[in-house]
């Protein structure tokens, strides 16, 4: 009993970690931040702020801490669901939020190198852009569902499933509205465009299911 006390009071810890981020991100621009929650079905914030994007943007920045944050809880939830083991391993978890970060850091930063390498670096730049919008928006998704998770719902197979087709769901709608403001340069570069989605956007997910499930 003590354990799992200890167990949920860290990640009680974490979540409030998640909040105060998401809420210095709304102090820091509170009319961006506005427009950054409607981003699903509305592509204002997309075409409003590629425009004014840098190599280090604050508010991007504090709402990937929480991403990381968030997606490591909710990772380390299903793990100790499948592992059938209620104590927590501070070790694991830490492991978890280096890796989750170091994965999309390194996808980011090979995308990069490739936009510089074709010379279609402003191309990529907004490309980058939005689908890091829509990884944010999962984090802060994160936050309620991990909540619900730890103090509310009976975790099972179903309710995994549901989640993460939900958190897919959000996931097709931004690589959907990324290709459609992009079509006419994909049907140009349909062979390309067929290559960089098997190797960068399908492939990494693939070989982290095979580590993570071998």
């Amino acid at each position: 009993m003590l354990r799992e006390i200890a167990s949920k009071e860290l990640f009680t810890v974490l979540l409030v970690v998640g909040l105060v981020i998401i809420a210095i991100a709304k102090l820091t621009d509170p009319r961006r931040f506005n427009e950054f929650i409607l981003v699903i079905g509305n592509s204002k914030y997309l075409k409003i702020y590629a425009r004014e994007q840098k190599f280090f943007d604050v508010f991007d920045a504090l709402l990937f801490g929480n991403l990381v944050i968030s997606s490591s809880i909710f990772a380390y939830i299903i793990f100790q669901f499948l592992s059938e083991n209620n104590d927590i391993s501070i070790n694991i978890l830490f492991k978890l939020a280096i890796g989750i970060a170091s994965f999309f850091l390194i996808k980011v930063l090979i995308e990069r190198l490739i936009g510089s390498l074709f010379e279609i670096d402003k191309l990529v730049d907004g490309y980058l852009f939005q689908k890091i919008s829509y990884k944010n928006y999962l984090g802060i998704l994160l936050l309620p569902i991990n909540a619900f998770l730890l103090y509310s719902f009976k975790l099972s197979l179903p309710v995994i499933y549901t989640i993460i087709i939900i958190l897919l769901l959000v996931n097709i709608i931004g690589l959907i509205t990324s290709f459609k403001s992009y079509q006419s340069l994909i049907k140009q570069h349909f062979f390309y465009f067929i290559l960089y989605l098997c190797a960068l956007e399908i492939a990494p997910y693939i070989i982290l299911y095979k580590v993570f499930m071998t």
